[in-house]
């Protein structure tokens, strides 16, 4: 089977150069396992069944011996046996080599608090399901990085292959590479719909050995999905809930939202709050998001035809997909992802902050129709940075180096203002 490049293979590069063993965490299905045999000369795969009576042999007695293997090495969803944390762990310091050990996990252990951070010998980073470039859907024509570091870009002309129906569709099968090459779109929107199934009956009561009820977590999800890409809060989330379970409290909510997060299923984004307007002002709610729009989609029971016929929800849908890409494409510049928005109606859907102190101000419209009000968003927002600097010279915030515009359109190009207007159909790291 033909393997498609990942984004995050360069980085897992850098860290097997750099250090003694890396953990890649993130969804189930997103292709961590097979981008880690791509790197990895042995492995163990811990939820093979036909050699769990061994595994729980050698992990109960000798668990070092696990780690007997041409290196680097590959230990596959490793939270099987959280034993073999701490066993990396001091390998590492026995062997002091870098690109020991590759440890693969979908789930957060229950006991992951009890185990020693690892700091220093095992490097973290997430992965998530397929972005558009990685599933060769986005010609890949605007390079992110270059949209920060190279002043001489031009992106006037540039057009997006994507259609708004091809958006949809992508949208409904997500970006799981087993879904990418089946034979009929009916085979690929049936991925997303499993992995749903999935986490809800099985997953979300593996996590922490506590049983969950399958009807239960469903309902849950389908109530955060309603509020995908918003700052809904639990509290209404509950009400919401207890329409149709009025045995939901606000802990067993918050039980099975904590549950969903371990198995990297929500992806919420925090909020930006510089000190431009007062505190009681800035909305600091975490956005409710997912780690691929699939799972909203599965969660609201739609499909391709429902979600064309329901802009609002689509747009929402939207914005969860290319949060889900700007995650991908900004992982190699260290970028952290958050959002912006108070009471004065003042708002920006993303926010990114690379490592290297530059950021932009990004807002995310599916259709031209709207580019104009991101536009006026932006550039109000920038204005109110430059003011407060005026005012307070004690505290001064950096202006925006990138104003951008993310849309479902086809055209890419720069505004009068001096915002970028970019199609995610031609957007890669």
């Amino acid at each position: 089977m033909e393997y498609f490049p990942r984004v995050i293979d360069k980085t897992i590069d850098e860290y097997l150069d750099a250090i003694g063993a890396l953990l890649i965490r993130g969804p189930k299905w997103c292709g961590k396992t097979t981008s880690a045999t791509q790197k990895a000369k042995s492995i163990v795969k811990f939820q093979d069944e036909n050699e769990r009576a061994y595994y729980d042999k050698i992990m109960a007695l000798t668990p070092n011996e696990i780690l007997e293997g041409e290196v680097p090495r590959l230990i596959d969803e490793w939270q099987v046996y959280p034993v073999v944390w701490n066993c990396v762990r001091n390998e590492v310091d026995n062997r002091n080599k870098t690109g020991q050990f590759i440890l693969t996990g979908s789930a957060t252990p229950v006991k992951m608090n009890s185990l020693h951070t690892g700091t220093g010998r095992i490097g973290k980073i997430t992965m998530y399901p397929m972005s558009l470039y990685e599933s060769k859907e986005s010609n890949g024509k605007i390079s992110l990085k270059e949209i920060f570091y190279n002043s001489k870009l031009k992106i006037d002309g540039i057009k997006s292959d994507l259609t708004l129906k091809d958006i949809v569709f992508a949208c409904c099968r997500g970006g799981w590479p087993s879904s990418i090459n089946l034979p009929s779109d009916k085979s690929k929107l049936l991925v997303a719909k499993e992995y749903y199934k999935s986490v809800c009956e099985e997953d979300i009561s593996n996590v922490d050995n506590i049983a969950k009820d399958p009807v239960r977590a469903k309902l849950i999800l389908k109530a955060y999905a309603r509020g995908v890409e918003t700052l809904t809060s639990n509290s209404t989330l509950l009400k919401d809930i207890n329409v149709n379970d009025k045995n939901v409290s606000e802990s067993t909510l918050y039980s099975y939202l904590n549950a969903f997060k371990k198995i990297y299923v929500i992806d919420e984004i925090e909020a930006w709050c510089p000190n431009i307007r007062s505190k009681s002002a800035i909305r600091s709610l975490n956005k409710k998001s997912f780690v691929d729009p699939s799972i909203a989609v599965a969660a609201l029971g739609l499909s391709p035809e429902l979600l064309m016929k329901d802009l609002n929800t689509l747009g929402f849908i939207f914005e969860n997909l290319v949060i889900r890409d700007l995650k991908v494409y900004s992982s190699s510049l260290g970028a952290d992802i958050s959002y912006y928005r108070d009471r004065y109606g003042l708002e920006c859907d993303c926010v990114m902050h690379l490592e290297d102190g530059k950021y932009a101000l990004i807002e995310i419209k599916l259709g031209d129709a709207f580019v104009d009000e991101g536009v006026k968003n932006l550039v109000k927002l920038k204005n109110l940075i430059k003011e407060h600097n005026q005012e307070d010279k004690t505290s001064k915030i950096a202006e925006p180096d990138i104003l951008m515009i993310i849309t479902g359109g086809q055209h890419a190009y720069t505004t009068e203002e001096g915002v970028i207007v970019v199609p995610i159909g031609c957007l890669k790291d």
